[in-house]
């Protein structure tokens, strides 16, 4: 635990669940266990954790390999990717949630090859030779 006087800046790894009550800065790396952040804690790094638990501030992209869960008194500005996400009513968050992190890869794996990655709007236009208009 880190209790609410703490304040901790660097990277933060472990084998075991955390519970943030104090301020982190930096990065938290526990992707095999449970990261909550209290109701008292300010984290100001990206976390990366089989399930997190958020009821006070992050600001920082958040990654759940299980799941992310922002309850009523969590306040999240940063993006989330996690199979399952839960957002309680009365949550504050802005960012994008990606529910899909295979599909995310695929997408990177893709944009990496020349010729790939055309952005998702041009593969849904109509090709040249087609004409659409009526009349």
């Amino acid at each position: 635990m880190i209790g609410p006087s703490i304040e901790i800046k660097g990277t933060v790894t472990g084998d075991e669940d955390l519970l943030i009550q104090g301020r982190v800065e930096g990065s938290i790396d526990l992707g095999a266990h449970e990261v909550t952040v209290g109701e008292s804690g300010k984290v100001n790094a990206d976390i990366s954790a089989r399930t997190v638990r958020i009821d006070g501030e992050v600001a920082g992209d958040v990654r759940g390999n299980e799941k992310v869960l922002i309850s009523k008194t969590g306040n999240v500005r940063g993006n989330i990717i996690a199979p399952r996400m839960t957002l309680e009513d009365g949550a504050i968050f802005k960012g994008s949630i990606d529910m899909d992190p295979g599909d995310a890869a695929a997408k990177v794996s893709l944009a990496a090859k020349p010729g790939a990655g055309k952005p998702a709007a041009d593969a849904d236009a109509p090709t040249p030779e087609l004409d659409l208009k009526s009349g």
